[in-house]
């Protein structure tokens, strides 16, 4: 049986406002918009933000709900079936949550455990956004 190679593309994200969305992601982030386009068949307005090979996918759409309270609350959004969060990973999660404390994130909390240690925040309106700490790793590929 032969292999398949696959690779992360992107993660997308509901907002209320993709205007302040964007500029959220662009000055706590460093996300710059690589394309903004409306899909007629939702409808929506969408941007693509990239920062180095990293990629989000922010929707605006008219008459959106709001998500429930527990949702922005890591441990309380577990108990909700469905996808959780976006993950980064940086080498040191202590001095990122400086860097972004600095530039006005929501951190939600720094922790240690005896697994590794990670970073949550929320963005601007409210979705969970964590950091794990981890070694950088060489570009690879996963296989199917």
């Amino acid at each position: 049986m032969s292999s398949i190679e696959f690779w992360h593309d992107h993660a997308g994200i509901s907002v209320p406002n993709l205007d302040e969305s964007i500029a959220w992601y662009e000055g706590v982030l460093g996300f710059t918009v690589e394309r903004r386009n409306t899909i007629e068949s939702i409808p929506a307005e969408v941007a693509i933000l990239i920062n180095g090979n990293l990629r989000l996918e922010l929707f605006q759409v008219p008459g959106a709900k709001p998500p429930a309270e527990d949702r922005s609350l890591p441990n309380e959004d577990l108990k909700t079936f469905g996808n959780k969060h976006v993950s980064f990973a940086a080498e040191d999660v202590f001095a990122l949550a400086d860097e972004l404390k600095a530039r006005g994130a929501d951190i939600v909390w720094v922790k240690k455990f005896p697994f590794g240690s990670n970073l949550f925040m929320r963005d601007n309106a409210g979705n969970l956004i964590e950091f794990v700490q981890r070694a950088k790793p060489p570009t690879q590929p996963a296989t199917l």
